[in-house]
């Protein structure tokens, strides 16, 4: 359909970083290693809107990341997960600057307001990694820059288009950390240690070029 292929394509996006994760929670279960997704998107509103009251609702895109994970909790290869079978609400959620009246808004990404946004992560990064905290996936807009790094990202969605190629390396750099259990080890394992990267078109040629440098 006319603009359907736009819509399509971010939703299969949502669908494959849904599903890489709970695999790879299943295969890290025993080793107590949580698993962590990011997703850079291109606008607030997209994620989180606001109603004619000024109240916060969900965008598109949390509603059809919400579907996306009730479809994969009815499936019975994740019984085991007994987080995915709480409300799908509990576990995503967006880091964005906000305006005084607490507004979430696009920013450049160097903003005293993405500074406020950057401390607060920088404080709850142990919580973020603790397998009792149900946050599973993060969602960004630009406030996650160069400086914020969690270990235990190991999917990295994009759904911006970023023409920067530093930027786009300060946003594949976020998942290229070696992964902590909850015991703050750190996991020396080719197995694990391995960052899946849904790109949007704009990332696919760098993403490939970006593998075959580090391999070389």
């Amino acid at each position: 359909s006319i603009g359907g292929l736009l819509y399509e394509g971010w939703r299969a996006q949502f669908k494959y970083t849904s599903k890489q994760p709970l695999g790879k929670e299943l295969e890290l279960r025993t080793r107590c290693i949580k698993v962590l997704s990011l997703f850079f998107i291109d606008r607030v509103a997209n994620y989180r809107d606001y109603d004619k009251d000024g109240q916060p609702v969900a965008g598109k895109y949390a509603r059809v990341f919400e579907e996306e994970l009730a479809d994969f909790a009815e499936k019975p290869q994740y019984k085991d997960l007994g987080w995915l079978k709480g409300p799908a609400a509990r576990l995503h959620n967006g880091y964005f600057a906000q305006d005084k009246k607490g507004v979430f808004k696009d920013t450049t990404g160097d903003t005293q307001a993405d500074d406020d946004v950057y401390n607060l992560i920088m404080k709850e990064k142990e919580r973020l990694l603790s397998l009792d905290e149900p946050l599973r996936f993060i969602f960004s807009h630009s406030a996650l820059r160069e400086g914020w790094d969690n270990p235990n990202v190991f999917q990295i969605c994009t759904l911006n288009e970023t023409k920067s190629v530093m930027k786009k390396r300060q946003e594949i750099g976020r998942g290229l950390r070696l992964p902590v259990n909850q015991d703050g080890w750190r996991v020396f394992d080719e197995s694990v240690n391995r960052l899946y990267v849904m790109d949007n078109e704009s990332y696919e040629a760098f993403a490939k070029a970006l593998q075959t440098e580090y391999e070389e």
